[in-house]
């Protein structure tokens, strides 16, 4: 009887309870360490779940979701965000939106980029054909889907998106969602060649990341800063913004993103003449553990990319075939259109240049019908 006692005077937990603990923890994930947040995340899953508060279960799992992501582990992630998505299954769309979107940006983080883009445009499709308009929803996917539609060389689509989202913004009281917006927005500038634009685009986007203390999406700004800096050939701009970006990624522990900066970095410093440092930086990043077909094959096969071309510079051409063809086996599967035909054309003109001119041939037909140009590719001119 005492035990029976004891169980009755547990009081129940309702939604109110876990309110402030998932605020507390998404503090910790936007200013401390991922695995710091998962913890929290991991703890009110389990206790929403026993409690059967599905809407807040869904909401500590769509939590461990975004740090699996920063964490670099976007299968993890895709598995957290499609339990949540689950979970909500008899909600409406929107209240699907955020696990959704999160599960689109991790099938582009492993490089299935055509997948993440069905995802988002079925989901627009839903969106704007159920009924009274849903700016925040709406605002969230045509943000999410500028990224994966510039790297397939969708330009046309990506532009659309972008024009879509700033339409948006001005409906939407998320500051969070409206900073994304800008930053993302200011890639389709900078393919445009309206770099100023993009320049106060993302300014707007670090004002407001700055107010809000989250460190990650400020590294990103950074990123994207030395991302067009080095797109425009600033290169001493563009190290210094790819260095503070790292940096912050780094004491952050958010081991994916910090490799792909420094996939780009390493990209500046050889074009400065820093080669050595250029492939010091590039070496663990081959390791599987640190990018690869999973886990940022964009960004790895820009590593070998470079590491070709600067194998190709100290005549190693052997070496410089065999990092090309393993960027091209990367780059394949993911439909980058501008990284994969700027990749083809340095392959082609590799084999060209030693006499095999059949390999080359098939190497340039691999890249026909892609176009590099500014904005499109992950990594600068050479």
């Amino acid at each position: 009887m005492a035990e029976n006692s004891s169980t009755q005077d547990i009081p129940a937990r309702g939604p109110a309870d876990f309110a402030p603990r998932l605020a507390l923890a998404r503090r910790i994930l936007t200013t401390g360490a991922a695995e710091d947040a998962a913890a929290v995340f991991r703890a009110l899953c389990a206790e929403a779940a026993e409690h059967r508060l599905v809407a807040e279960q869904a909401a500590a799992l769509q939590g461990l979701g975004d740090c699996a992501l920063e964490s670099g582990e976007p299968a993890a992630a895709r598995d957290h965000f499609a339990q949540a998505e689950l979970l909500l299954a008899g909600e409406p769309l929107a209240h699907r939106v955020p696990a959704l979107r999160g599960r689109a940006t991790a099938h582009l983080l492993a490089g299935e980029l055509r997948y993440a883009c069905h995802l988002l445009q079925t989901a627009i499709d839903e969106l704007s054909t159920a009924g009274p308009d849903d700016p925040q929803s709406l605002l969230a996917l045509h943000t999410a889907a500028i990224g994966p539609y510039m790297d397939m060389g969708a330009y046309a689509r990506a532009a659309h998106a972008a024009e879509l989202a700033l339409a948006l913004a001005p409906l939407v009281d998320n500051p969070t969602l409206v900073a994304g917006t800008h930053r993302a927005v200011a890639r389709t500038l900078v393919a445009e060649g309206r770099i100023a634009e993009a320049g106060r685009s993302l300014a707007k986007a670090q004002e407001l990341y700055e107010q809000l203390s989250i460190r990650t999406e400020l590294a990103h700004c950074h990123w994207m800063r030395g991302y067009v800096h080095a797109q425009e050939g600033d290169l001493d701009a563009a190290e210094h913004e790819l260095r503070t970006a790292r940096e912050m990624l780094a004491a952050k522990r958010a081991a994916l993103f910090t490799g792909q900066v420094e996939v780009e970095l390493a990209d500046v410093l050889r074009r400065r003449g820093k080669a050595a440092e250029a492939a010091e930086l590039l070496r663990p990043l081959l390791a599987p553990s640190a990018l690869g077909d999973e886990r940022g094959a964009v960004h790895a096969g820009g590593a070998h990319r470079l590491l070709g071309i600067m194998a190709e510079e100290g005549g190693d051409t052997e070496a410089a075939e065999e990092h090309y063809c393993a960027a091209l086996s990367l780059l394949e599967r993911t439909g980058a259109a501008g990284d994969l035909a700027d990749l083809c054309r340095l392959l082609g003109d590799l084999l060209w240049r030693g006499g095999r001119t059949e390999a080359a041939l098939g190497a340039y037909r691999t890249g026909l019908g892609h176009r590099a140009a500014p904005g499109t590719t992950t990594l600068g001119p050479c």
